[in-house]
């Protein structure tokens, strides 16, 4: 039996708004992997270029969790989520996933490894880290539009100075994670005594 490898990773865990996203990616024998980085080490216009590049030569899928499941199950649990929910959107079935980090989710049947820096050392995960980050950045600054104040299309909803200022200026969005430190400790003070 051929032997299928995917990789997966997640983008937006440590964000302070909206969902976290995980991607799976199954490469074709055709891409070239040398290509292939961390997306947090190549620039915006690269991932994008690769993105295109990464699903023409690839069976991959998406998978996320939403605000209310981060509030819900935290961080880590809602990333093991999404990252379970891309596994199972995969059209083929892996003989093995490969995930970035120290943790897998509880999946029957599957067999699952987690590889410290993988998104480094594996072209899979390298792959699934561009399509996660540049799904995830589509999103957050579709949200922008309506909160422009917030910076979101460049700091992608983390806790930049720029955003923090305008959290404490404009106040917490819909979309802000209500369980995150910062956000929880403004809702804190700000809470009638």
């Amino acid at each position: 039996m051929k032997k299928i490898l995917a990789g997966v990773d997640e983008v937006g865990r440590g964000s302070l708004i909206g969902p976290v996203y995980a991607a799976a990616v199954i490469l074709n024998n055709n891409i070239d992997k040398k290509k292939l980085k961390d997306s947090k080490k190549i620039s915006k216009i690269s991932r994008e270029y690769l993105e295109k590049y990464i699903k023409r030569n690839s069976c991959w899928a998406i998978g996320s969790a939403s605000l209310k499941e981060i509030e819900k199950l935290n961080i880590l649990n809602a990333s093991l989520l999404a990252m379970k929910r891309a596994i199972k959107k995969l059209k083929k079935k892996p003989t093995l996933v490969l995930i970035d980090g120290n943790k897998v989710p509880k999946m029957k049947n599957y067999k699952l490894k987690s590889i410290i820096k993988g998104d480094q050392k594996i072209s899979e995960i390298s792959a699934a880290s561009i399509i996660a980050k540049v799904s995830r950045d589509r999103l957050i600054a579709n949200f922008s539009k309506n909160f422009k104040k917030y910076s979101w299309a460049k700091n992608a909803g983390y806790g930049t100075k720029d955003h923090m200022v305008a959290i404490k200026k404009y106040g917490i969005t819909k979309f802000h994670r209500k369980t995150f430190k910062p956000i929880h400790n403004i809702l804190s003070l700000n809470k009638p005594r």
